[in-house]
Order: structure tokens, then sequence, then C-alpha cells
């Protein structure tokens, strides 16, 4: 047999291994996804707030495996905005403990009666959320994932399975770690939050098919060529968006001291996030007497410029901006500037080159707020407020799995509510349709 058979061999027996590994996992959790169905909420509360008090109990050994990520990641030289992602800290860890705790208090969104109407033959009929059943999460380098997901997916009835990136393996084993002791301590399966036990990218694929009927919808987390691959070959729903291509629009109108603490806090609270902003659009009318401001607190932030014509005469050392960089997530200390004229330019920019996820208008003038609430379509738009409140945790869903930009299902953060879909109780008293 050629080198190359060989080769060929071992691959197709490592892709049957992995298969088998998944199918396994993917009947563990549809069995716990049944249990989970009976299971209460109260049973759900408890398994959160143990995995939360293990987790804190834990912060040395979750500190000690993100030590051995984060090594490994600098090995591989690693950009300073992925380092950021994958780091954590005892602030971090704490985080996502208050996060569990935060879920945990989070009203039961299984069971809710969302409408209720009685038919004129006596039928009466009931739309009543339920679990969307066994999810499979997809994710890169934030171990923070996998505290988060667990947890949401928990805490709305889904059995899970994690699929987290080779760079934060050491850590999300730890972090499964607790959310493994909660559900113990609630008597609860195991099997509904598990992790893929290998970093093979066969599991990917692996998960992706559904695992012959096991997957119900699948969430991708992370940059533009992971989601694009989950959107191309996923053989069940996706939930997911492509980028966090975010826009700060500076109205005529604007506060010129909001403005700069919006600005630099949209862009500069934490780069690799994507609710970070990436474009900066400025009125014309105050462009001359305002954006020196900006980017001299963006540039004593440790940010760099890039901008259009207008920009560069108006700001010393921006560089000059290409077509690309008004298409880039750069997920790190860059923006892209364009001068504007008004709303309408600000508006036909972010339709042009946008990626629906998050927009924010600083102005003090209700017209202008209005029409760029009004005429863009992106998930979430802000009023004087920075884009990095783009997050579940922020708007009071306790965590999130993601920013979802399609137009089915869910939109914006997605939260445990955002996990459920609904079934109809029709109850009756004999009646047949003639």
């Amino acid at each position: 047999m050629s080198e190359r058979a060989h080769a060929n061999a071992d691959e197709s027996v490592l892709q049957a291994e992995v298969d088998a590994l998944m199918e396994e996992i993917g009947r563990a959790a549809r069995d716990a996804a049944g249990e989970l169905a009976r299971s209460t909420a109260e049973q759900r509360e408890q398994a959160l707030t143990a995995a939360a008090a293990h987790l804190r109990r834990s912060a040395a050994e979750v500190l000690s495996a993100n030590g051995r990520d984060m090594a490994l990641a600098r090995e591989k030289g690693l950009s300073d905005a992925m380092l950021d992602r994958l780091a954590l800290d005892e602030d971090r860890v704490e985080a996502m403990a208050a996060g569990l705790e935060a879920i945990a208090a989070l009203p039961d969104p299984v069971g809710r009666v969302i409408a209720e109407w009685d038919r004129p033959n006596g039928l009466v009929i009931q739309r009543v959320t339920v679990p969307l059943g066994v999810i499979g999460i997809i994710y890169e380098s934030r171990p923070n994932v996998t505290a988060d997901a667990g947890g949401l997916c928990l805490r709305s009835g889904n059995a899970v399975i994690l699929r987290g990136g080779s760079e934060s393996y050491h850590s999300s084993r730890a972090i499964l770690a607790s959310l493994a002791a909660g559900l113990a301590a609630a008597g609860l399966p195991e099997a509904a939050i598990q992790m893929v036990p290998t970093r093979d990218r066969a599991a990917v694929g692996a998960l992706l098919s559904g695992l012959d009927g096991c997957v119900d919808v699948v969430v991708p987390r992370g940059g533009r060529s992971l989601v694009e691959r989950v959107q191309r070959d996923a053989r069940v729903p996706v939930i997911g968006h492509l980028e966090g291509l975010c826009h700060v629009y500076v109205d005529e109108s604007a506060d010129p001291q909001k403005a700069v603490a919006v600005v630099v806090n949209s862009k500069m609270r934490r780069t690799g996030i994507c609710g970070a902003a990436e474009t900066l659009l400025v009125d014309r009318a105050v462009a001359d007497a305002l954006l020196p401001r900006i980017g001299a607190a963006l540039g004593e932030a440790g940010c760099r410029l890039r901008g259009d014509a207008e920009a560069c005469r108006i700001l010393d050392g921006c560089e000059p901006a290409e077509e690309a960089d008004w298409r880039t997530e750069y997920l790190d200390a860059v923006i892209a500037i364009r001068v504007v004229d008004g709303v309408e330019g600000a508006i036909g920019h972010i339709r042009r080159y946008g990626s629906g996820h998050t927009e924010s208008i600083v102005a003090e003038a209700s017209v202008p707020v209005e029409r760029f609430f009004h005429e863009l379509d992106s998930a979430i738009l802000l009023h004087n407020a920075s884009t990095q409140f783009a997050d579940g945790g922020e708007f009071g869903m306790g965590a999130e799995i993601g920013i979802a930009t399609g137009r089915i299902h869910a939109r914006g953060p997605v939260g445990a509510e955002q996990l459920t879909s609904y079934k109809y109780l029709v109850r009756g008293d004999g009646q047949t349709r003639p």
C-alpha cells in the first residue's frame, strides 16, 4: 500500500472513531433533553447556583488551566486581541459565577403562556413556550462562553453540546467541571451539558450533520470564517451572525463631551468583542470642530486612525482608508473614519457596509435619532450610548450565547428566552370538525 493510501486509511479510521464518539454524545444529549423536559424550574435554578458556587471554589484550578492555554497561545503567536479574548483572571472568573447566578434569577422561560384565545366552537387555544431541545454551540477562543452557553441552555431546559476552540481547551474543561457539579447537586443528568472531548476538526462536521437527528439547532460564535462554514455546512437550523461591523455616527447636534466618551468607549473598552465599534461616521457640519477632539482621545487610548480624504485632512496622523476598511471587523485598536452628509449619509453608509449587528447615534436633536432608529434595521440600535452595551448581560438577560443578526427566530442578544420555541395547546369538550 502506498504512503498516500496508508494516510487515507488512517484518516478514514480516525473519522469513523470521531463519528462514533459524536453519535454517542448526541444520543446522551437527546436522553438528557427528555429528562430536562420533566425537570422543574427550581431544579434548574439550583443547578445554576450550585455551579456558580463550585466555580468560585475552583477559581485556582480554572486559572491554572487558563495559564496552560495562554502559554500555548503565545507560542502560536496569537494576536493581542485574541489573547485578551482567551485570558481569564479573578475578576473574569467572578463575572462568570455572577452570570450563572443572574441566569438562575431570571423568570422561567419554559411553560410561559404567550397567547391565549377562544374559538366560536368552544375550543380554547394557548401558545406555550418550550425548549428547542438539543443545541450544538461552536465557539472559538473565549472560555467564558462555556459558562454562559451552558447556563443559558440549562435555564431554558435545553441540553447542549459545546465545541470550544482549541485555544481554550483546558480552560473550558475546567469550567465544565463546575457546570457538571451543579447538575449533579440538583439531581439532573450531567449529559445535559457536554463538551466535545477532542480537538479534531472532524467533530465539527459531525455536529453540523445533526448527529442523526439528535441536534435541533446549531449556534456558531466566532469569526466570519467559522460562521460562514457553519451556515454553509449545517444540516440543522442555525442561529448566528457573520460579524460585528458596528458603527458610531456623531450628528451635528451631538454634545461634544458625550461624543468623545461614547466613541472612545465603543472602540477601546475591549477591542476584541463583536460589539466594538469599527467605523466612526461624523457629520460634515461638525467635523472640523469635533473630529480633532475625538481623534486625539482615540489616539491617547492607543487607537490607530484610518480615514477618508476629509478625515485625513482634519486629523494629524490619520492613515488613508481603502475600500476594504469600510468592510473590516478589526477586533483591534484600529478604527475607520468617514465624514458624511448628516444622518442621511450615515444611514446610506451603514446600509451599504454594515453587518446588521449594532449601530449608535450620538445626537441631542430628536429628528435624526428617529430617522436613525426608523430607517436602519440592525439588530441593536443605540442613542447616546456605547456599542459595547450590545451584550445580553447588559440587557438584563444574565448572559448571552451571541448576537443574532438574522431575521428569523432570534435577533440581538440570544439569552434564555430566545432559546425557546412554542407549541399550541388546544382544549375542547368533544368538538368535531364538520
